[in-house]
């Protein structure tokens, strides 16, 4: 028998009522979570620089998880209001100083040769700091 579906025997009541931890006598838990403090300079800054940086992280895992088109873009659209900035660079220059090489496509042209054809897997930057380089296709020239 499930702990949900069990019949109360009687035994647990207070003043008429079930015992469903709302009973008379019963006190509130005491909160697990202390009270948010300013940050002051030289003192928990380094904290929440990390903190933010652990955050960051966890937005791009589940980033890259989401299966829905709207939670992409709320996590994007939220990560970019922190500073978070989206790395698609099509039609740029590679550079592999920023970007990582995840194949190539031949062209004719010889003005497309070393230029981004499409971004396969989204790069991040967090202001000027390289979270992710972005995974692109370059064309090359035959």
């Amino acid at each position: 028998m499930s702990l949900w579906s069990r019949k109360n025997d009687g035994a647990d009541h207070a003043d008429g009522l079930e015992n469903s931890g709302t009973a008379a006598g019963a006190t509130a838990s005491e909160p697990d979570v202390e009270p948010v403090g300013v940050i002051v300079p030289g003192g928990d800054v380094d904290q929440a620089s990390v903190e933010r940086q652990t955050l960051i992280q966890l937005c791009l895992y589940a980033l890259d998880r989401a299966r829905s088109g709207g939670v992409v873009e709320r996590l994007v659209q939220g990560l970019a209001e922190v500073g978070v900035r989206a790395l698609r660079p099509d039609g740029e220059r590679f550079d592999p100083a920023v970007h990582e090489a995840g194949g190539a496509v031949p062209t004719e042209d010889p003005s497309l040769d070393g230029i981004v054809a499409e971004t396969e897997v989204v790069g991040f930057a967090d202001r000027d700091r390289l979270l992710r380089a972005p995974i692109v296709t370059v064309y090359t020239r035959r």
